[in-house]
């Protein structure tokens, strides 16, 4: 497999991974690791998923449709024999009987016959349907083929954006986990300022649903992380209950600062390279063929045909082999058919090949238009969340600074609890922004990228 389809691998530096040997599970050889690299998920899905497999049988049937219209070029030949056995029981001892030709003067009441032939066909030319048909039929094979690079290209770009949040939401969890160790922290303050009655029970009762709150943020993250990982076992078609987590990389806040590459040349590169835009050219291609094969209903028809054949009979007085030999015919013919009224069938399907192409078009204008909205949609969502995470660093050094001055004069009882809470949640949501902006820049720069590049052929 191509190598090339990395998709985030590039930008986090996804090189390690944990290998290990290989399990039995339902007849499927499943990795016996406990971490997974994207590039690592990637290559297992290509190999596994259900989806993909369907695509790649949908491609070897058309392989053999290739096949089969190469075939329809060359002679048909078949053999063919029959036997009967008849039974007369009132035969007149005195007649005689003639049987494929040979007169038969034995009047045994009980005969067997038999015949034995082979007969050739040949369309020598049709209009050049079948011809045309061997190109319809390859060119349903390349699409086939681009099809399962479609398939391919959705299953890994599903498998990055599961990366992507599972990488988001683990981060996530240690943020929490921070702020769960500053609320309890927080509480036992209070605690300490209730004995010494500088709080009041009330206040201590808010700092503990504080200390509570965050305890909850931490098993609604790691909740949405297991199931981010269940959807992405899913993909990679891993049913057994096996360990399984995803390597954390190193990231850098230089990662989502990266240069945004240009809108028009990310789309301009993609209308040449990707599979689905080529598919919907071969599609238009495919129509003109067919409308090809529909016009050739109006020519005749040119075949060839032989035979050859012989016959035995029990009544015969003749041998076995001397049957075989003088009952021998052959022979050979041309036929020429020719169109003359079809009830309006040709000019049917040449109309309605017509039709077919003018639905082709219109539907590589429509895969044209999707391209170009969702290469938009991440460029958009790439310069958004750049800024977005630019705004965040600072907001994040902002709010740090103003709960750890907060949390001081709280430490002296110089400020109240609801304005320690307050500086407290606005911290967490300044880090949680930060995090959600840095790895949604990330993906969305890594998508443009996968979008710009010509697109790797998957495994076949």
């Amino acid at each position: 497999m191509n190598k090339k389809i990395l998709f985030l691998s590039a930008a986090l530096a996804l090189t390690t991974s944990v290998q290990g040997q290989t399990t039995q599970d339902s007849g499927q050889a499943t990795p016996a690791r406990s971490q997974w690299t994207l590039q690592e998920c990637i290559d297992y899905a290509m190999q596994h998923n259900i989806t993909l497999q369907r695509a790649r049988l949908q491609l070897q049937s058309a392989k053999e449709d290739v096949s089969q219209s190469k075939a329809a070029l060359l002679p048909s030949l078949n053999a063919s024999t029959s036997h009967n056995l008849s039974y007369r029981p009132w035969q007149d001892t005195g007649m005689a009987t003639v049987t494929n030709g040979t007169v038969n003067t034995k009047t045994n009441t009980t005969s067997y016959n038999g015949s034995y032939g082979l007969n050739a066909q040949w369309t020598v030319w049709n209009g050049g349907r079948n011809r045309n048909q061997v190109k319809l039929n390859r060119l349903a094979e390349e699409q086939a083929e681009l099809e399962t690079q479609v398939t391919a290209n959705s299953i890994q770009e599903q498998i990055a954006q599961l990366y992507v949040q599972i990488l988001y939401l683990t981060e996530a969890v240690k943020v929490n986990e921070e702020s769960l160790k500053t609320s309890q922290k927080n509480e036992e303050r209070g605690r300490e300022m209730v004995e010494v009655g500088k709080m009041s029970k009330a206040d201590l009762a808010q700092l503990s649903a504080q200390r509570a709150t965050d305890e909850y943020n931490i098993v609604n993250a790691e909740t949405q992380v297991k199931n981010y990982k269940l959807q992405l076992k899913q993909l990679l078609e891993i049913v057994d209950n096996s360990e399984f987590d995803i390597v954390i990389p190193a990231t850098t806040d230089a990662q989502a600062q990266a240069d945004i590459p240009s809108l028009m040349t990310v789309y301009e590169q993609a209308l040449a390279t990707r599979p689905e835009i080529q598919s919907a050219e071969m599609a238009i291609k495919s129509s003109d063929v067919s409308l090809d094969i529909a016009k050739a209903g109006r020519m005749p028809t040119v075949s060839l045909s032989a035979s050859a054949g012989t016959s035995t009979n029990s009544l015969a007085n003749n041998g076995w082999g001397n049957q075989m030999k003088f009952n021998f015919n052959s022979g050979a013919g041309v036929s020429v058919s020719v169109p003359l009224i079809d009830q309006r069938q040709t000019k049917t399907n040449v109309a309605k090949a017509r039709i077919q192409r003018e639905n082709n078009l219109l539907a590589l204008q429509d895969q044209q238009k999707q391209l170009y909205q969702t290469i938009e949609n991440y460029w958009l969502d790439a310069t958004s969340n750049q800024q977005r995470f630019r705004a965040a660093l600072a907001t994040v050094e902002s709010e740090q600074q103003s709960y750890d001055l907060l949390q001081e004069k709280f430490n002296v009882g110089l400020t109240n609890i609801v304005e320690l809470m307050t500086g407290k949640d606005r911290l967490l949501q300044a880090e949680q922004n930060r995090l959600q902006a840095k790895y949604m820049t990330i993906l969305n720069l890594q998508m443009l990228r996968f979008y710009g590049r010509p697109t790797p052929n998957p495994s076949l």
